[in-house]
């Protein structure tokens, strides 16, 4: 298992994190996966025998039963990973229950802190974006509770570009923490995170890690052309995270995907995330999987190494279109661009 560092931090995550959203199966999240207590148990003993060391989850996830199956899976060997969870969504009905207000950020934190049975967070992430509460207060609670030993990192999570530099911004103004991460989607099945989200990271030092890397199973190999989904499948029916808005590509990217896995004798997950991994600022891809067989093989996706014309491959059959003003700049601005613009505009350039 590779290592690397988190954005300019001096902590060093594994290639491959743990994904939790699958654990606990309440709610809303029965459709992503309903594992047990003994089954995490099975699959988190799988990921730290394969060398991973961090475990992702969040409060929302089965209303806190994931955190909950996580301390109790962790009980007695808290030291041999690092733990990162979120906070910003509903948690309860009342008006101070959601947001990134300084109350529901430390109640968060200290609720999560108990169903973790633990003392401290690795890395605590603001889960979405709140419009409504000033980012001072959102980063003074959270300077509050790595003053108080509670969070040793913070991150942030499905932001804009721009909401992230103000934040990072504010940051910088007011001396509180800054966040050494960003958790993103980001898959060949939509590389709309190569507009703003990885330049950005490229530009201000900060660790990439990729939820849903799969495309939420999209990219696995079972979607196909002219195919019925495979049995049990959630996606492209009841659970549309994340949405699809150009099947006929998803469809191409996915054929390409079988046909390079053919030629390494691997499967097509294994190529979308071994190709992931060779993306500017990527750390580290947050997988999960609802059977031992399929965290497996993505496991093994950590030791592939594909060519330069595998990767050519995937980049034609999956590329965004240049949206303004990057085809300006393209076209306008190439004797001036930085190693962050070159991560979208290099392949444009003659």
């Amino acid at each position: 298992m590779e290592y690397r560092q988190l954005g300019r931090s001096g902590l060093r995550v594994s290639v491959l994190t743990m994904g939790t959203m699958t654990f606990g199966g309440k709610g809303d999240f029965a459709m992503v996966g309903s594992t047990d207590v003994a089954e995490a148990r099975r699959q988190v003993d799988q990921c730290l025998d394969a060398g991973i060391n961090l475990v992702d989850t969040a409060d929302v996830y089965s209303d806190g039963l994931s955190e909950e199956i996580i301390g109790e899976v962790l009980e007695g060997r808290r030291d041999d990973v690092l733990l990162a969870t979120k906070v910003r969504m509903p948690m309860g009905p009342g008006p101070n229950d959601a947001g990134l207000s300084r109350h529901h950020i430390v109640a968060g934190c200290e609720a999560s802190l108990r169903r973790l049975r633990t003392d401290h967070i690795d890395l605590y992430q603001v889960h979405e974006w709140d419009g409504q509460t000033p980012l001072e207060e959102t980063l003074e609670a959270l300077d509050l509770l790595v003053q108080q030993g509670k969070v040793r990192y913070v991150g942030a999570s499905n932001f804009a570009g721009w909401q992230l530099m103000k934040a990072l911004g504010t940051a910088d103004r007011t001396g509180t923490p800054r966040f050494v991460s960003e958790q993103i989607y980001y898959s060949l099945q939509a590389r709309d995170a190569e507009y703003e989200l990885i330049p950005a990271a490229v530009d201000q030092g900060l660790g990439v890690l990729v939820w849903s890397p799969l495309a939420g199973g999209l990219l696995s190999g079972k979607y196909r052309r002219g195919q019925q989904p495979p049995a049990g499948s959630r996606q492209l029916s009841e659970w549309n995270e994340p949405p699809v808005y150009d099947q006929e590509r998803l469809y191409d990217t996915v054929e390409e995907l079988v046909a390079i896995g053919a030629a390494h004798d691997v499967s097509a997950a294994q190529v979308a995330l071994a190709y992931l991994l060779d993306r500017p600022a990527v750390t580290s891809l947050v997988i999960g999987a609802r059977t031992a067989e399929q965290l497996a093989d993505n496991l093994a996706a950590a030791e592939l190494r594909l060519s330069a014309d595998d990767r050519a491959r995937l980049d034609k059959v999956s590329a965004p279109p240049l949206l303004y003003p990057y085809w300006h700049q393209a076209r306008t601005a190439s004797d001036r661009l930085s190693p962050a613009d070159l991560t979208l505009l290099a392949p444009h350039l003659d």
